[in-house]
């Protein structure tokens, strides 16, 4: 399946719907299926074969949203880039990815214009907005030239390529198939409530497009609804939205949840049309979740997946988050809700047997949801599904009445803020600093962002560093989200026999345990 096809199904039912809204503008149907279908044209005229790579570099908006279905119906492959990476890191992705055409907004010019030139596969540079750099053509100009309708068959399933880092802090390019993104369609449209009596959703993208709430627009197309988009993250716009638009489906990290439920107006908000609130991509903390069940209503939502199984790997449904008494399961809180209909989950031990409820080992799945494999890197993807399995990285039990628990990570991976650090990447560049001899970092639960970023380091002889100008140092190699938000300084790092830095013992220190 196509990801336009998605985009045709909500077409057929009524052209003249609101499909996408933003800034008091709509789009209906029929506008995006041809402004979609100009983009697919002026790809071909460009000489994107089937099977090619196009990217998009771009913040929340309905036209950068609207060029996925383009490049789909050209037979071609979407590649969406994150525009808060660091110009290096979304080269060396562009470069992995082997893009050839890129479309990206004109307040991100100056971050392509660094890597353009180390990137000679990248052909053609449209810029999607006005006052767009020189060396690029402007979206309009590029939909000129095309001519005839397109509509291709790809000849193969793979629909786009996910950059998401490994162990050693590179990147890698996950594989999704239109049959995996079909399959996490079809789980959330089984898995959760939807309007009844012929209503249609109303879908609010606060979070980025590039990442969950892109994928989460797939669902609501198939049943004919409209997706309201937010161009940049605003709390007490997003209860704006909410109240105008009466909104019915919604996600946003906790981070933002937490943000939302700290927001002064909240209590005077009308949030009656929510169905369902999705929640996930890091950890929530029970006690909030709690509080947000009673102050924004009971339409909490999780979903648990990652990038390699998209999202919907586990499923927990409002009606979930209650016991048969009909009060709020407390123990429930913890967990990532049950298994989704088409997906296999299991915990296994490392020498490869399958454990029994209760048992912790690593969570691991089987199902349509699971990725091709890792583009151009046949090892990474052998060792994830080893033993027939796809291996999450997440240490976890199932309990007696089927309910996933993530109780710790086997990889060096923080997710904060909805984001994926790996401590890796941050270690090495903790290591540049002149003052650093060694460094760890590890996450430690944090209200606001889920896990925090935490650095403890071992200073070079005779060397003192202020933990400030750490933070800054790796912010301006890295950025932000994944510069350390808290830096502790050491005489010496708790090590192994072998000089192995242990990270079980760091953290045990740090939490007092």
């Amino acid at each position: 399946m196509r990801l336009v096809d998605h985009l045709d199904k909500g077409a057929s039912l009524d052209p003249d719907a609101p499909c996408l809204v933003c800034d008091g503008e709509v789009a209906t149907y029929a506008d995006v299926t041809r402004l979609a279908g100009r983009v697919a044209s002026a790809l071909v005229a460009d000489g994107v074969a089937p099977g090619e790579r196009v990217a998009i570099l771009s913040a929340n908006d309905p036209t950068a949203f609207t060029c996925v279905f383009g490049i789909s119906r050209a037979g071609a492959i979407w590649c969406p880039v994150n525009p808060r990476n660091e110009a290096a890191e979304n080269r060396e992705l562009l470069e992995l990815f082997g893009c050839t055409v890129l479309f990206f907004q004109a307040s991100f010019a100056p971050l392509v214009d660094a890597i353009r030139g180390a990137l000679p596969r990248l052909r053609t540079l449209v810029c999607l907005d006005d006052g767009g750099p020189d060396w690029a053509v402007r979206l309009e100009d590029f939909l000129t030239t095309g001519a005839d309708d397109v509509d291709r068959d790809p000849g193969d399933d793979l629909a786009m390529i996910v950059g998401t880092g490994g162990t050693t802090g590179r990147p890698k390019g996950v594989m999704l198939t239109g049959t995996n993104l079909e399959s996490m369609t079809a789980i959330t449209l089984m898995s959760y409530p939807w309007p009844a009596g012929g209503g249609l959703p109303v879908y609010l993208a606060l979070a980025p497009l590039t990442h969950a709430a892109g994928v989460l627009c797939f669902p609501v197309l198939r049943r004919g609804g409209s997706i309201v988009i937010m161009r940049s993250p605003d709390v007490g716009g997003f209860l704006d939205h909410v109240e105008r638009h009466r909104v019915t489906h919604t996600f946003l990290p906790p981070t933002l949840i937490y943000m939302v439920l700290d927001h002064p107006s909240l209590p005077g908000r009308d949030l009656t049309s929510l169905q369902c609130f999705w929640y996930g991509a890091a950890p929530m903390s029970a006690s909030r979740l709690e509080e947000a069940w009673t102050r924004i209503g009971p339409v909490m939502a999780q979903l648990f997946g990652q990038t390699e199984a998209p999202m919907m790997i586990s499923t927990m449904a409002p009606a979930d988050h209650v016991g048969p008494d009909g009060a709020i399961a407390t123990a429930r809180l913890s967990s990532a809700g049950r298994p989704s209909p088409m997906v296999t989950v299991a915990i296994m031990a490392e020498d490869g047997r399958l454990l029994e409820h209760g048992e912790r080992g690593e969570i691991v799945v089987r199902g349509s949801l699971v990725m091709r494999g890792y583009l151009d890197d046949e090892a990474a993807t052998a060792e994830a599904s080893k033993h027939g399995w796809h291996h999450t990285g997440d240490i976890g039990y199932l309990d007696d009445d089927g309910f996933l628990f993530i109780v710790d990570r086997a990889k060096d991976m923080v997710i904060t803020g909805g984001f994926n650090v790996y401590s890796t990447e941050v270690e090495q560049a903790l290591l540049a600093h002149p003052a650093v001899a060694d460094g760890a970092v590890i996450g430690l639960p944090d209200e606001k962002w889920g896990e925090r970023v935490t650095a403890v380091l071992q200073l070079r002889p005779g060397s003192s560093v202020d933990p400030a100008e750490v933070t800054s140092f790796v912010k301006a190699r890295i950025g932000s989200v994944k510069s350390p938000k808290q830096v502790e300084i050491w005489p010496d790092l708790p090590r192994s026999k072998l000089g192995k830095v242990l990270k079980a013992e760091i953290r045990a220190q740090l939490l007092g345990s």
